[in-house]
């Protein structure tokens, strides 16, 4: 029923930008967290940013100044805007959704994408 659909993934040169959008569709009463994690070839899945219902975000050491965590709460959707790409940026991207009420109160669920492939090119 609730389920996470990622776009915008691709193929990009070194120094080009892509825009990721993460729309969360279902019955949905409230989402607490919404954020990007990524998992490259060989290496463990690793957070790259986080942002609240409120608007506090948090971004891995590797990608600040570079990538930017947006939502849209009336949509469900959160966004990362990534600029300067690197090679090492390169992996699949998942969307997560912390804490998705179907309706009020304490309880929630976590949901994950399927993710989406970005790759960098040098």
């Amino acid at each position: 029923q609730v389920q996470l659909v990622e776009s915008g993934g691709g193929l990009v040169q070194a120094g080009g930008s892509l825009r990721l959008s993460c729309a969360a569709s279902g019955s949905i009463f409230s989402i607490n967290a919404m954020g990007w994690y990524r998992q490259a070839p060989g290496k463990q899945r690793e957070l790259v940013a986080t942002i609240t219902s409120g608007g506090s975000t948090n971004y891995a050491d590797s990608v600040k100044g570079r990538f930017t965590i947006s939502r849209d709460n009336a949509k469900n959707t959160v966004y990362l805007q990534m600029n300067s790409l690197k090679p090492e940026d390169t992996a699949v991207y998942y969307c997560n959704a912390d804490r998705v009420r179907l309706v009020p109160g304490n309880y929630g669920m976590n949901y994950w994408g399927k993710g989406t492939l970005v790759t960098v090119s040098s």
